[in-house]
């Protein structure tokens, strides 16, 4: 049986140690649960240890978790997978985060569908830091045309960037993650979130200021 709540534990003792050695304060840190692929009984186990950010990739699959969990309404919802367009109002209606905005379309549709809900939707733009072609992500340079249609969706919320970083040059990924986060910070005031790394990387996403880990199976292990 997998020790969700020591697993819990283990995670964010290594965000502290991480954050130790980056001088920076673990609450700066958010830990984001990525609970693809598990079953409602270990969202719930991670729900008891105090875990309250859960990031989903798959549309129907998360829906399905979320009504079931729809009495624990302190649970934060993030969408963090690819986005198909005929999936926008299912994730718009449902999700308080997506982190994976890349294209124009997509930020028009789930501002659309977000309308006549109480708050705005807490966006993240995925950015295809290392021009990888194999990697979703809108390239640093297209950055102003999708930054200048989001201002125009009330429904929207700026909150940060997103990446996954190159294989073998991590490091560099990030560093370059975090100078453009800071150089879109004095030009946009809502954004707070840099969300990258993942259990191998988490050492330096923190140290290149990362406020949001994603980490799946540290906490409930590898995917069957």
């Amino acid at each position: 049986m997998i020790a969700i709540k020591d697993n819990i534990a283990a995670v964010e003792l290594q965000i502290a140690s991480a954050c130790q050695l980056a001088h920076r304060n673990p609450d700066e840190v958010t830990l984001l649960a990525v609970s693809k692929t598990k079953p409602i009984e270990m969202l719930e186990q991670a729900y008891h240890a105090g875990q309250r950010n859960f990031g989903e990739n798959y549309v129907q699959e998360a829906v399905e978790k979320i009504i079931a969990l729809q009495n624990k309404p302190d649970i934060t919802w993030h969408f963090i997978g690819p986005i198909q367009t005929n999936k926008t109002k299912l994730i718009a209606s449902h999700f308080s985060w997506v982190h994976s905005i890349d294209r124009i379309k997509v930020a028009k549709r789930l501002n659309e569908h977000r309308s006549g809900q109480d708050t705005p939707l807490n966006i993240c733009l995925q950015v295809n830091i290392s021009g990888e072609l194999s990697k979703a992500g809108v390239l640093p340079e297209a950055l102003p045309e999708l930054l200048g249609v989001i201002e125009t969706c009330d429904n929207l919320c700026l909150r940060g960037l997103m990446a996954i970083p190159e294989k073998n040059a991590a490091q560099a990924s990030f560093v370059k993650m975090q100078n453009l986060f800071i150089e879109l910070k004095q030009q946009y005031p809502t954004m707070d979130t840099l969300s990258m790394g993942m259990s191998a990387d988490l050492q330096l996403a923190i140290n290149a200021g990362s406020t949001l880990v994603r980490i799946g199976s540290a906490i409930f292990g590898a995917r069957s």
